[in-house]
């Protein structure tokens, strides 16, 4: 299969799973009622930008994690790992965020809230230590430079680490 069928069908799946979970976060507006609360309408403009950089971050990193000869046998950063180790994953909450500002939605904001603790929970329990296991030093200086969930733009290469 050539590598641009694969880039496509990634993106392809992952665009899925986007709609899908952003099509089920919008059937959670009918407890808005219930909650009686919403948020401004100022804040919609704010959340289609969210929408927009959170969609590009998950189908550029959907793009580079399923890349043929992109998983290595030694810990390698491309793109937006440079500056954050989880952007996927980030940048899906930043998506059902923008979901929940532009839709001016408290219970999508609350569903955001929990993707973000229960995806917080499988990188530190289940993903971290697998990423330690397999690439080992590498891996762990790369998690010395660079945060968890905050981007920083000083991405501090190391002279070992490419």
């Amino acid at each position: 299969m050539s590598r641009l069928v694969v880039v496509i069908w990634t993106i392809l799946r992952v665009a899925a799973a986007v709609l899908f979970v952003g099509w089920a976060a919008l059937h959670l507006r009918r407890l808005d009622r219930v909650i009686g609360l919403g948020l401004p309408e100022w804040l919609k403009p704010a959340g289609m930008v969210l929408l927009l950089v959170g969609g590009v971050v998950v189908l550029l990193c959907g793009g580079i994690l399923t890349t043929p000869g992109i998983i290595p046998t030694k810990f390698v950063v491309l793109g937006p790992f440079l500056y954050v180790r989880n952007p996927m994953s980030l940048g899906g909450v930043t998506m059902m965020f923008g979901l929940a500002l532009f839709c001016r939605s408290i219970s999508i904001s609350l569903f955001s809230a929990i993707l973000f603790l229960a995806l917080h929970g499988i990188v530190v329990f289940w993903e971290e230590p697998f990423l330690e296991k397999r690439y080992g030093e590498s891996y762990l200086q790369y998690k010395h430079r660079v945060n968890r969930w905050v981007p920083s733009f000083r991405y501090r290469p190391d002279t070992n680490h490419p």
